[in-house]
């Protein structure tokens, strides 16, 4: 009996890319996949024609500081002429760009993946009504601080007074008012947090949680409490003083997992409050 290697290919997939140029966010997820005279791998283990999944990476990365991104097809066309060679003779890299629109000086606001949220529970002698959304991704690419935390023997986090700061909200409020416009008072409701993430001056999530939760309640009078769970989706600066490149809070990595989660409900003295909806 004998076997035959068929048609295969390797590469990098999953790659977070996100470049800050002024007013400008790009936010791509690479895959990379190259084949070619790629036998003696699979068959012996001679990795002399294979350029590593890391290195392919470190490419990405490297080249978006050195050459920009422009458009997602210039930056595949980009690397896919660099990663051919006498070994690789055929190099695919799917782009995904995540959209991201301005809506205050440094702030940008993800688009899709947002979803409104109602719960009304009725009984005969009452009507509560909650509202809320989920997934508004927002980031401030500046304006962020984090430091002053405790250190111990296990601490690596380096302290930052310039930070990228992202997150997708997550919140309910409960309004005492059954009677509302309810379009108008959801629209008031989320402009307020997102007026609040962009001019608050943040020293922690836990800051910023704090200040849109009560600008929110400021804003709409109807509201008595706010619920609100925000994930650290973590925008970390890539090194590239291994490549002979500076990164001026430029390029990007954006791991996914694992994240901080911060969450908490900011409440009007003095209001009622009624059992709505739970984050956590």
């Amino acid at each position: 009996m004998s076997f035959s290697l068929g048609p295969n290919q390797y590469g990098k997939a999953g790659v977070r890319l996100v470049t800050v140029d002024g007013p400008v966010v790009t936010d791509l997820t690479i895959a990379s996949a190259l084949s070619g005279d790629l036998a003696a791998t699979h068959l012996t283990g001679d990795n002399s024609a294979v350029l590593a999944t890391d290195t392919q990476k470190n490419t990405m990365y490297a080249f978006a500081r050195e050459y920009g991104v422009g458009s997602p097809e210039a930056f595949g066309v980009l690397l896919g002429k660099h990663f051919l060679s006498s070994e690789i003779h055929r190099a695919q890299l799917t782009i995904e760009q995540h959209r991201w629109e301005q809506f205050g000086p440094h702030s940008f606001r993800r688009s899709g993946g947002e979803t409104r949220l109602a719960r009304v529970v009725v009984t005969a002698d009452s009507v509560a009504v909650s509202s809320g959304l989920s997934g508004l991704t927002v980031l401030n690419t500046t304006a962020s601080e984090f430091h002053g935390f405790p250190r111990d023997e296990y601490t690596t986090l380096p302290e930052t007074t310039d930070r990228m700061l992202a997150t997708s909200v997550d919140a309910w409020w409960d309004h005492s008012d059954p009677s509302l416009d309810w379009d108008a008072a959801f629209s008031d409701a989320r402009g307020a947090l997102l007026t609040a993430f962009s001019s608050t001056y943040s020293y922690s999530l836990q800051q910023t949680l704090f200040s849109m939760g009560s600008y929110l309640l400021a804003q709409c009078p109807s509201v008595g409490e706010v619920r609100l769970s925000l994930p650290n989706k973590h925008h970390n600066l890539v090194d590239l003083t291994p490549f002979g490149l500076d990164n001026p809070n430029q390029v990007y990595v954006a791991p996914t997992e694992p994240f901080g989660l911060i969450q908490g409900t900011v409440r009007r003295d003095g209001a009622t409050y009624t059992e709505g909806p739970a984050l956590w």
